[in-house]
């Protein structure tokens, strides 16, 4: 059975009903502070979140992971927290720590590592049927708090703002796959590549996709390159937005020290809203602050254009 916008809703709804922690931090957001700063060609958000600390000082080195018990899994999550099935390969959970209105986690449901390959095609799927949310991938050093366990994200649409950009953006052609388009946006702050394929076709979207991950380089170490996607439906179908990263986490990171942040940018933040668990970070943020952090985890127009000539 397909999920709705509808039936998400009265899940959150049911969930936030017998879950008080859940329950607050949701309620919490309603007076989280938000500033807005302009960017060439983009508007971004700041949000100062407390809440979000426990994702934004995430400890995802090896050691740390195998001390931990893997709280995607269901044997360790807490008794009060139910899911949905979805594809018979997921669960589409609440987030009990959200920065959306609506914050959905959706992990696979068995216990294996946050790997993309093979999975767009249900990325895609799964944001048609979630007519009204954005669903999103942190890759294992990109901002993912449980590197261990393979799982999307959801939040409703309205909250990012890089779509906005993306539709006054120039897209460049690369390659197509039937009716779907690869293309690269080379032209803002922050620089992507983005599939656009029919809503029932998401298969030529990750076929689109293989193409482009081959071309991008893996870091030594790794298992994929480095990246964060953003998935979500248009009129025209769904359009997936890849956002190759070079670094996990800023210069600046940290919590000790003059000029640091605790600052772990993923996804959201790279859609348009800065995540800050700390007051004098939300303050600190500004243009010229928020473009050094792009430019020093994401890659340059040189080195995005020589991906895009790497596609075969």
């Amino acid at each position: 059975m397909a999920l709705s916008s509808a039936q998400i809703s009265d899940f959150i709804a049911s969930q936030l009903a017998v879950w008080p922690m859940a329950a607050g931090n949701f309620e919490a957001l309603k007076g989280v502070k938000v500033k807005e700063v302009e960017l060439p060609g983009w508007t971004v958000k700041v949000q100062f979140n407390p809440a979000r600390i426990v994702s934004s000082s995430a400890k995802v080195d090896a050691k740390s992971l195998k001390e931990r018990k893997c709280f995607l899994c269901a044997a360790n999550r807490p008794e009060v927290q139910e899911g949905i099935d979805w594809a018979d390969r997921y669960t589409v959970l609440i987030n009990p720590f959200p920065i959306f209105p609506r914050h959905l986690t959706i992990p696979d449901t068995t216990h294996t590592d946050q790997l993309i390959e093979g999975r767009i095609a249900d990325m895609m799927r799964l944001a048609a049927e979630l007519e009204d949310y954005t669903v999103f991938y942190n890759g294992p050093r990109c901002g993912a708090s449980a590197p261990d366990h393979m799982h999307f994200q959801a939040g409703n649409s309205d909250f990012l703002t890089l779509a906005d950009a993306l539709e006054n953006a120039e897209l460049k052609t690369i390659a197509t796959d039937g009716d779907a388009v690869l293309a690269l946006v080379d032209t803002l702050p922050l620089k992507v590549f983005v599939i656009d394929a029919p809503a029932d076709d998401a298969e030529a979207g990750q076929r689109l996709f293989k193409r482009l991950y081959d071309a991008i380089p893996v870091p030594e170490g790794e298992k994929e390159p480095m990246m964060n996607l953003l998935c979500y439906p248009t009129p025209a179908g769904v359009r997936l937005v890849v956002i190759p990263r070079k670094r996990h986490r800023p210069s600046c990171y940290g919590t000790e020290g003059e000029g640091t942040m605790l600052l772990s940018p993923a996804s959201v933040d790279m859609g348009g809203v800065f995540i800050t668990p700390l007051e004098k970070d939300f303050n600190a943020l500004d243009a010229a602050k928020i473009t050094e952090i792009l430019d020093e985890l994401c890659l340059s127009a040189e080195e995005i254009n020589e991906i895009a000539r790497n596609v075969k």
